[in-house]
């Protein structure tokens, strides 16, 4: 796979950034993705659920968004990064509070829990506006290409939706940690168990697929080599509309009991993502490119959300509001936050992760001196490994769940849990093989880092 054409990866921050993002990631994923393991082996120590989704949702799916962000908003735009600093103080935030939350939880310490709850908050809301200035600069026409303007494109306007929902949902998350040692949603008349749901379905259909559909309008067009024509244009103005609409509506609907409103939502939701995997489905058919770790993962996607979709309408139109059916069919969950969500984060850091190295330790030399491809620099075997354990393993779980089977459970979380650390491992391989200097954030706070030097950033 090539460098795409009409990427300036200057514009980014210095590549320490990113992935530091993307290796504190790995390491919320097998931590997630073990202590999984142990729940399907029957041991939950304290809130050990509640820790194993904040791991994997926020720890590894949110952190690495944040990552992408913060890396690829600058890029796509054609603008400058608001500020590096806050790059840096975001990750230490994030990362710090979820690993306090977590542990938390799994040892029942839930006075502390405002405490980690208020540095997410913190390095969340540091995040909406760092990268919210940046998509302003854009918008506000500050882009080097003279032809942007007020107009966003649609993955800049998914970002800037993604945005707004992160706001409302770490504020809902604070107050729900808040509630645990102060009595605080009752009194204003709100029960847990539906702001829960609220706070659920904003963060997951929201923050994180918002963000995903967004990005994989940039993605799949440009690692296909295809564009959006004919009936994909009107896919996607379906799936603009009904989808944040639907999304509002069924949060909305959930947190004020409001099954009508929820229904509503709910086939507003589903019929944007059904619109949305047709377009992805198609642009991976019209495809001449070779295949790739990220093509495909990504055609696993576009089986697993149409499939996740028609198992959840049934449910869904039932009884939107009810907490068994928040993320769709109750055995159906792992289809969209593992098939979907998962295999989009997997199949894209195949690309984005070796990217950031190539850029960093081979652009300067290309046409100097013979340089590796950017699919070079991972192990090709490595990367068949891990698809196949974390498919194999998640077709288990998902199996396990229908038949209430729990052998096929714990089997299958073993083999998944395999398959996320030899993916971890791979792509650590390529940043310690290639440029283990990237890791290097240091002097990313300095004045140097913020004027963009690249020698004096790395020296």
């Amino acid at each position: 796979m090539s460098v795409p054409g009409g990427i300036d990866a200057d514009r980014g921050p210095p590549m320490a950034i990113p992935l530091a993002h993307f290796v504190a990631g790995f390491g919320f994923l097998l931590a997630g993705a073990a202590l999984g393991v142990v729940g399907a082996a029957g041991v939950s120590p304290g809130l050990s659920r509640a820790a194993d989704v904040h791991l994997l949702l926020v720890g590894w799916v949110c952190v690495t968004i944040l990552g992408a962000m913060t890396q690829f908003v600058p890029v796509w735009s054609g603008v400058e990064l608001h500020s590096r600093r806050l790059a840096v103080a975001q990750l230490a935030l994030v990362a710090g509070g979820v690993a306090g939350f977590a542990g938390l939880l799994v040892t029942a310490r839930l006075d502390w829990l405002p405490v980690a709850g208020a540095a997410m908050l913190a390095g969340f809301w540091t995040f909406v506006y760092n990268v919210g200035r940046t998509l302003w600069s854009a918008a506000s026409g500050e882009s080097a290409d003279e032809t942007a303007g007020l107009a966003l494109d649609p993955t800049e306007r998914h970002f800037a939706l993604a945005l707004g929902y992160v706001l409302v949902v770490t504020a809902l998350g604070f107050l729900l940690a808040l509630d645990f040692v102060r009595p605080t949603l009752a009194p204003a008349g709100l029960a847990r168990s539906q702001v829960v749901a609220a706070h659920a379905t904003l963060a997951v259909f929201g923050v994180v697929l918002t963000t995903v559909v967004g990005a994989l309008y940039q993605l799949a067009t440009m690692f296909t080599q295809t564009e959006l024509h004919g009936v994909d244009t009107t896919l996607q103005r379906v799936e603009e509309v009904a989808y944040p609409v639907g999304v509002v509506a069924l949060a909305g609907g959930r947190l004020v009991d409001a099954t009508w409103v929820g229904r509503i939502g709910a086939l507003l939701v589903l019929t944007g993502l059904l619109a949305f995997a047709a377009v992805l489905a198609r642009k991976l058919s019209e495809t001449r490119v070779e295949q790739t770790p990220m093509l495909s993962r990504y055609a696993v996607v576009a089986l697993a959300l149409p499939a996740w979709a028609l198992a959840a309408a049934p449910a869904w139109l039932a009884d939107p509001t009810d907490p068994v059916t928040t993320f769709g069919h109750p055995s159906a969950g792992h289809l969209l936050t593992a098939a979907v969500v998962g295999f989009v984060l997997l199949g894209t850091l195949y690309h984005v992760v070796p990217f950031i190295v190539w850029v960093r330790q081979y652009s300067d030399r290309v046409g100097l001196e013979p340089v590796p491809m950017i699919d070079d620099l991972y192990d090709g075997r490595l990367a068949a490994a891990d698809f196949w354990l974390t498919l194999g393993g998640l077709g288990l779980v998902i199996l396990g769940e229908v038949g209430a089977v729990g052998t096929a459970r714990l089997v299958g979380a073993v083999a998944a849990t395999l398959g996320f650390a030899v993916f971890s491992a791979n792509l650590v391989g390529v940043v310690v093989r290639h440029g283990p200097e990237s890791l290097r954030i240091g002097a990313v706070g300095s004045p140097a880092a913020e004027s963009g030097d690249p020698d004096e950033q790395f020296p």
